[in-house]
């Protein structure tokens, strides 16, 4: 995938029947998906834009989107940290967008 608009589709294909949609902020978005790729690019793999990354996959495995924590930030805010992935309650303003927290360890924040 070389485009955002590619990226887009083919997540989406693979995201949605599992639950997770894009936010409706579509700017947004592709945004983050074209960070997504810059990080692809820079680091062989496409770890979270909205975290610093360490520039090791094993250490950076957690971030790898998505994330290993977008399952229980769905599950509990409707959003995943980035807000990229969210539930369709919080695409329908059913629940309210709140700040998601950082879940991933303190020690996995330093390098």
């Amino acid at each position: 995938m070389s485009s955002v608009e590619e990226l887009y589709a083919t997540l989406k294909r693979l995201q949605e029947p599992k639950g997770y949609f894009f936010s409706r902020d579509r700017e947004k978005v592709f945004d983050i998906l074209a960070g997504l790729l810059a990080n692809r690019e820079r680091y062989g793999y496409m770890c979270c834009p909205c975290r610093l990354s360490s520039g090791d996959k094993e250490q950076d495995r957690d971030i790898i989107c998505p994330c290993a924590y977008r399952e229980e930030d769905v599950r509990e805010f409707g959003s995943c940290y980035c807000n990229l992935y969210v539930s369709p309650a919080w695409n329908e303003g059913k629940i309210p967008a709140v700040y998601v927290p950082e879940r991933r360890p303190p020690e996995k924040l330093h390098f």
